[in-house]
């Protein structure tokens, strides 16, 4: 069995109800709310099929689920806009406003900040329910967006994707943790399907939408536009989030407080790993001493963030917490890094450069649909070590494009099957952490998971930011793109080069991780 059950496939005990036949005549006493519209089930030792569930819970989208799947789903659209639609206007917006050599910190602060809001938002939903922390956050996230969009510096144009961050952050884990209240376990791998799907239409239109305001209109109208998607995810879900998941968990105080030490360690993570990106930047000797006021502050505030043996990957929660962030942190990186490649190596405008990522969210989708199958449960594992093989292949390929021979469409089908892997792994772990959570602890543990996520993040940014710009990668310019750009001493291709075989190798690494997800002995069975 998992580690954790919640559902109830089978209880221990069941009652008739006079009148009713089939499934429908035995009740659970005491089920909760979000089983039961009514609670039913069958005898012990006999797992109910598809069709012996009440109609209105057999899927996400049937009537005790409708409203609220359709809602988190449009938060999770809203920000899948915001990351294709930024990620395609980056190289033109830090060229305008004079700060490519920055151009790390324009994603890097995103992900900084975020581990504050994350754990602001793990405490807040476990004491006062998710719907708190995920309306704050959606009204930070547009405000950050605004900031970036009017912004006539570089300095301002990061503060507002710092702003973002923090909203990002707290939207997060608020969902996880409306997932892992309102849904019972059998359709936790649906919704993760559902959230990974709800990336398609986003990575299809947004290059293309994204490169035709920023070359007709400028590139401040992709993040102006953005925040009007905000009132509707928030019209959608309200009710239905008020219903199935306000209020505290079973047995928690909402009047607790906030545990100010964990805060203060998410502090210390966010500042150290600031000062980290700010030597990375600066290259000189001097820099060397924010470089290790940056590693005191962080790596012992890291280590009381993230559950015990993480970073030895011990086997269990520890080990799905790290492959998290070795996953998306290796695979964010280049992402990142691919549109300026193309636009300042191989001469592409900004459209076709977010283009040749576009197919990544129907192959991520597909991934997340594939593992969300009942049938794949006893298979998780072996899904995310064949997941991750995928994903450290494509990033290994992508320093080819920088060959001029090499066609770019041959990227763009590489990328589309690393996007699969990244479906596999990150909607699997996912599951996992949800599996391994008694109820009272999924926030703290998926600010653990989102903690490591944006560690991650940070830190590969941080580290291959400072190779980037030592080996050169600052003098890139938008302006003066083409295949011949970069070639003189070879030094700013050599600069892409370092950042894509950094990412390869944390992605390697997170294969032989992705094999200490379970304990010894545990095998998984399908709920």
């Amino acid at each position: 069995m998992t580690a954790f059950q919640d559902d109830y496939d089978g209880p221990p005990t069941a009652v008739e109800r006079p009148g009713a036949t089939g499934p429908e005549a035995r009740r659970v006493p005491g089920a909760p709310a979000a089983h039961a519209e009514g609670g039913w089930a069958l005898e012990p030792g006999r797992a109910a099929s598809p069709g012996e569930w009440p109609a209105a819970e057999r899927t996400v989208l049937s009537a005790a689920y409708r409203a609220l799947t359709l809602g988190i789903v449009s938060v999770v659209l809203l920000i899948a806009f915001e990351a294709t639609a930024v990620g395609t206007a980056m190289p033109v917006a830090a060229d305008e406003l004079n700060g490519v050599s920055l151009y790390a910190f324009a994603f890097s602060a995103f992900f900084t900040t975020s581990l504050l809001g994350i754990a602001v938002s793990g405490q807040w939903a476990d004491r006062r329910g998710p719907l708190p922390p995920l309306a704050t956050g959606i009204a930070a996230f547009a405000v950050g967006l605004v900031l970036s969009g009017t912004a006539t510096a570089m300095w301002v144009f990061v503060l507002g994707r710092a702003v973002q961050g923090i909203g990002g952050g707290l939207v997060i884990v608020a969902l996880y943790v409306t997932v892992s209240r309102a849904y019972p376990e059998r359709l936790r791998p649906a919704v993760m399907a559902a959230f990974a799907a709800s990336w398609v239409v986003p990575s299809i239109v947004g290059p293309l939408l994204a490169g035709t305001v920023t070359e007709t209109l400028g590139w401040r109208w992709v993040f102006l536009g953005i925040p009007v998607l905000v009132v509707l995810p928030l019209a959608v879900m309200l009710p239905a989030l008020r219903s199935r998941a306000s209020g505290p968990p079973e047995g928690g105080d909402a009047s607790a407080p906030l545990d100010r030490r964990r805060l203060r360690f998410a502090v210390a993570v966010a500042v150290g790993a600031g000062l980290l990106q700010y030597a990375g930047q600066e290259l000189t000797p001097l820099a060397a001493v924010p470089a290790v006021l940056g590693v005191v502050l962080l790596v012992p505030a890291a280590l009381r963030l993230l559950p015990p043996g993480t970073f030895r990957a011990a086997r269990g929660l520890p080990a799905v917490v790290l492959l998290r962030g070795m996953a998306a942190g290796s695979f964010i990186v280049t992402e990142s890094f691919i549109p300026l490649t193309l636009v300042t190596q191989r001469g592409l405008s900004v459209t076709l450069a977010g283009l040749t990522l576009a197919a990544g969210g129907g192959t991520w989708a597909l991934g997340s649909f594939t593992q969300s199958r009942a049938r794949m449960e006893p298979y998780r594992e072996r899904l995310v070590r064949l997941g991750m093989v995928l994903v450290t292949g494509a990033i290994a390929y992508v320093p080819m494009v920088l060959v001029p021979s090499v066609p770019v469409w041959t990227l763009a089908v590489t990328m589309a099957v690393g996007c699969f892997g990244m479906g596999l792994v990150i909607s699997s772990t996912s599951v996992l952490l949800l599996q391994l959570s008694a109820p009272g602890e999924a926030g703290d543990n998926s600010a653990a998971l989102q903690t490591s996520d944006g560690l991650s993040n940070i830190v590969l940014l941080a580290a291959t930011g400072a190779a980037f710009a030592a080996l050169g990668g600052g003098e890139v310019s938008v302006a003066h793109a083409g295949p011949a750009a970069g070639t003189e001493g070879g030094a700013q291709p050599l600069a892409f080069v370092a950042v894509y075989a950094l990412a390869a190798v944390v992605a390697a690494v997170g294969i032989v991780v992705a094999g200490r997800l379970r304990q010894r002995g545990e095998h998984a069975v399908p709920s």
